[in-house]
This record gives structure tokens, C-alpha cells and sequence, in this order.
């Protein structure tokens, strides 16, 4: 395995988890402007419908996934520059 490719990994796990935050906030703002007062439901919140925490729960995932192909492809790209070869 290349030296690019083993220093990459702690940067990649970082930006992971930098990702993950960015998603969750994200995530809430889109609820909000959605329309919706309060936080996003869990799937046992028992006042809600099967409905909201469905729609909730897809737009989530769909928010996440995108933030962490935006951030893995970024960081990638930047990696490539850096050091003249791909980090995957």
C-alpha cells in the first residue's frame, strides 16, 4: 500500500466524522424549513405518524448520504492534488 494511501486514512476518518455533524445539521434546518416546529421524530415517538418518521427517516438518509459523498469525493480530490495519486 502506498505511503499516500495509509496517511490518508486518518484524514479520511476526520472528515468522516466532520461529515456526520454537517449532515445532522444539515438535516435539521431542512426539517425546519419544511415546516415543521420541533425536531425530526425518532421511529418510537408514539404521537407521530407512520408517515412523518418515514418521510423523516428517508429525507435523513438521503441528506447523510450526500453530505458524505460530497465530503469522501472532496477530500479525495484534495488528497490527489497534494500528493499526485488517488487515496482510494
Amino acid at each position: 500500500m502506498q505511503t499516500s494511501k495509509i496517511a490518508y486514512k486518518p484524514v479520511g476518518l476526520a472528515l468522516g466524522a466532520a461529515g456526520g455533524l454537517l449532515a445532522g445539521a444539515a438535516f435539521q434546518q431542512i426539517w425546519k424549513w419544511l415546516g415543521h416546529e420541533d425536531d425530526a421524530p425518532n421511529a418510537t415517538d408514539e404521537g407521530r405518524s407512520w408517515r412523518e418518521i418515514l418521510i423523516a427517516a428517508a429525507l435523513q438518509g438521503a441528506v447523510f448520504a450526500a453530505v458524505k459523498a460530497a465530503i469522501d469525493r472532496g477530500g479525495a480530490v484534495a488528497a490527489k492534488r497534494l500528493t499526485g495519486t488517488w487515496p482510494a
